[in-house]
């Protein structure tokens, strides 16, 4: 891979960009990021079991969707430094500090794969780490928050 991203890694952030506007994509990234607070995987499989509810549909979809484009980067598709921008992923991390806490439980009781190219990529460098540190923060922020609202 080269050391600066080029035209065609910016082409692909582009169009993965653009898959993000779908606007099933859209109803679904809203939920993940506004209604989607799992504490635990329990919290998790509840939307697992439930097949046929648009959760379900959102949750695959979103999560699918990170993890498609985290390989892009795994497998040198596209410029890591690019891709990690803020700008860009800063949802993906979202969503990853969100279930990261019982990873271990989805990988062993719903799919050893789940999320490892998202894991990867955000655990890559210092910068990615110190930004999944913040976002877990905001997110322990947001959830005080919420239940104090309860």
């Amino acid at each position: 891979m080269s050391k600066k991203p080029t035209t065609a890694d910016a082409e692909v952030i582009l169009k993965l960009y653009d898959l993000r506007r779908e606007a099933e994509m859209r109803k679904a990234r809203d939920w993940v990021v506004q209604e989607f607070w799992p504490s635990s995987f329990e919290d998790y499989a509840k939307i697992g079991k439930t097949p046929h509810a648009k959760e379900n549909a959102w949750l695959r979809q979103v999560c699918g969707y990170w993890e498609m484009a985290s390989s892009l980067v795994i497998h040198g598709a596209v410029h890591a430094d690019l891709f990690l921008e803020p700008s860009f992923s800063s949802e993906m991390f979202l969503l990853f500090a969100k279930v990261r806490p019982f990873l271990k439980d989805l990988r062993q009781q719903s799919s050893p794969s789940f999320f490892l190219n998202v894991e990867a990529l955000a655990t890559s460098s210092k910068k990615s780490r110190e930004f999944l540190k913040r976002m877990e923060g905001n997110l322990g922020a947001r959830r005080e928050m919420l239940s104090k609202a309860k």
